[in-house]
């Protein structure tokens, strides 16, 4: 018989703040959302959102004179969701982003005025399902994914038909 638990489980990884390390981090989510059913596309999405949380992490996060901070990475593995939370302790936001920083173009701008950059947190909004920043000592990305059930049964931990 399949246990049913309420409780996530959970993965946890420190990577050190340099951009040769955010590979891993997509790697790592791909395996995880694979192992939860996540469609390839959807895989794509969250691997797109957590390499930008991780990006903006080493761009954003620690000073360049300084040597190279930690950004830590949660795998919290529910029956109908993941949920990513990246978190940095660097030097943290001056603020929370407003609504018009979420969109993809500042209002009142024109396409030459926008810089490189700056749809990270757009881009986060857009993939996941829920999203939420804390700043104060660094910053904490919390990214949810919901699993979109076809409606077929089964799943990889069950040993017979009659478990399904």
């Amino acid at each position: 018989m399949v246990q049913k638990r309420s409780e996530a489980d959970v993965i946890s990884l420190q990577l050190p703040s340099l951009p040769e390390y955010l590979g891993v981090a997509r790697l790592t989510v791909s395996g995880v959302a694979n192992r939860l059913g996540f469609t390839y596309d959807e895989i794509e999405d969250i691997k797109l959102a957590v390499g930008e949380a991780c990006s903006n992490a080493v761009k954003h996060a620690y000073r360049l004179e300084e040597e190279p901070g930690v950004i830590s990475l949660s795998f919290s593995i529910y029956p109908d969701r993941l949920v990513i939370v990246v978190t940095d302790e660097g030097k943290g936001l001056d603020r929370e982003p407003s609504a018009d920083q979420l969109a993809p173009l500042y209002a009142g701008r024109d396409l030459d005025e926008v810089e490189e950059g700056g749809l990270g947190l757009y881009l986060i909004h857009a993939l996941m399902d829920e999203v939420d920043i804390r700043t104060g000592d660094g910053v904490s990305v919390s990214m949810t994914k919901y699993v979109q059930r076809d409606g077929v049964a089964g799943d990889d931990r069950t040993i017979s038909e009659e478990e399904v």
